[in-house]
């Protein structure tokens, strides 16, 4: 396993035909390559509490997350998941959010083309992220 600095951020969510970006602040994060057979990704995000409702709604209205972080340093390029949250922990004032997923090995311009076209073709919701998955 290879542990790196998680430095930024951001869910997509999909709202009608709009991929609506939630840039998260971090207190502090961690992103685990598990180098497991599935080539699975353990990301924690330790957050202010004021971001349990959002956290909270996704997990129960989504199956699955795409998310984007910046690994290390805030200069890097965006690398985008697909994950679930595993789990939410209030922690006094704070709280971390846990995510499993596997990273998308492409460009972030890429992915977003993929994502306008597939939503311009009507797909939303689990349907969409089905077939993103068949199209990675």
């Amino acid at each position: 396993m290879k542990t790196f600095k998680l430095k930024s951020l951001e869910i997509l969510e999909q709202e009608g035909e709009e991929i609506k970006k939630h840039s998260i602040e971090l207190k502090d994060g961690l992103i685990i390559n598990r180098e497991d057979e599935r080539n699975q990704w353990t990301i924690e995000a330790y957050v202010d509490h004021s971001y349990l409702s959002l956290f909270n709604r996704m997990k129960e209205i989504r199956d699955e997350i795409m998310i984007q972080v910046k690994i290390t340093k805030e200069s890097n390029d965006y690398a985008t998941f697909i994950t679930s949250i595993v789990s939410i922990n209030e922690i006094g004032s704070d709280m971390n959010v846990l995510f499993l997923g596997t990273i998308i090995d492409r460009q972030k311009s890429k992915i977003e083309e993929m994502l306008v076209k597939l939503v311009e073709q009507g797909y939303e919701g689990k349907n969409l992220i089905k077939k993103f998955k068949e199209l990675t």
